[in-house]
């Protein structure tokens, strides 16, 4: 299956009150991630009047995404097109879509576009269906349950959350298949 692999890094978790401050994505091909063929941005968040949105500090300690680092960013207005332009027709995935998808709609919306990906797919819905008697889906533990071995470094940054939840989306798939 060839998808793309998506994360998203925000101030908060309310698609109509915060903003995306980070977009990652990866394309997977027959089961691999594409190394050379990837999207990652730092967006300058902005309210829907045009102000800077200030990232809070326990949001920051989650990410690791400051203010400084995104003052100079492109707004999400300039890198949107080109995001939707990477993922073109392909299928979705993330680790709760209903969370990164649920950005998606919102940003794209106030901007004048559409997200609608032929397919969406969630990694956290795959994870329960694969492990029915587990009770946390979360992507650290379906990482350590899949023995994907990343370290934490590149983990709540988009682009390294994205290569993990395409690793365990492989994972997941092929369990499902066998």
């Amino acid at each position: 299956m060839n998808v793309v692999v998506f994360d998203l890094e925000t101030t908060g978790l309310s698609p109509e009150r915060d903003a995306i401050v980070e977009i990652g994505a990866l394309r997977v091909r027959d089961g691999r991630v594409e190394e050379g063929e990837h999207f990652q941005t730092l967006v300058r968040p902005l309210t829907a009047t045009g102000e800077v949105l200030p990232i809070p500090w326990r949001v920051q300690q989650v990410h690791g995404i400051s203010n400084e680092m995104v003052r100079a960013a492109p707004h999400l207005a300039d890198v949107l097109p080109d995001f939707l332009a990477f993922v073109g027709d392909s299928p979705v995935v993330a680790h709760n879509i209903g969370f990164d998808g649920g950005f998606m709609r919102a940003a794209a919306r106030r901007h004048g576009l559409v997200w609608s990906p032929t397919a969406e797919h969630c990694t956290m819905r795959l994870s329960r269906q694969v492990f029915p008697r587990e009770r946390t889906h979360n992507l650290d533990v379906l990482a350590q349950r899949l023995d994907l071995g990343f370290t934490r470094g590149g983990r709540h940054r988009s682009l390294g959350d994205a290569r993990v939840t395409a690793e365990a989306f492989v994972r997941l798939m092929e369990r499902l298949r066998g």
